[in-house]
């Protein structure tokens, strides 16, 4: 018997209007795939993510993590900033822990409505850490 995928979800409620559809099409697409949702995790916002990762990746049952967030351009250039430090750690910590991260976070650059267009996004993410989890095990 194939033992069946286990996978965290980190996702930012810094724009839930937007995320919370992003998790609902995550988890939706995860079980189309037959993962399981083993863990959510909600966290303040994008830069708040990788301690939660860290936890997920540390647990021996979760295979997986998949990260739901959505980055907004704002009057500054903190969007940028905000995403490039977290790719980088989520990155980091992937290859820590020799486990699939997914970036299923969108922008920057974004403005709101782009950000709406761009909630099937999710599916990918989940679709992403499957393939990885599949191709390395």
């Amino acid at each position: 018997m194939v033992k069946k995928m286990k996978i965290g979800i980190v996702v930012s409620q810094f724009n839930y209007d937007i995320t919370s559809m992003m998790l609902e099409r995550a988890k939706e697409h995860a079980d189309f795939l037959g993962t399981e949702v083993a863990e959510v995790i909600h966290v303040p916002g994008v830069f708040d993510m990788p301690l939660a990762i860290k936890r997920l990746l540390n647990k021996k049952e979760i295979d997986g993590v998949v990260t739901l967030g959505a980055v907004i351009k704002g009057e500054t250039d903190h969007d940028e900033t905000v995403i490039a430090h977290a790719a980088r750690k989520i990155a980091d910590l992937a290859l820590e822990f020799d486990k699939p991260v997914s970036l299923g976070i969108t922008g920057p650059g974004m403005t709101r409505m782009q950000a709406q267009q761009r909630i099937e996004r999710a599916k990918a993410a989940v679709e992403s850490v499957v393939k990885l989890y599949e191709n390395t095990s």
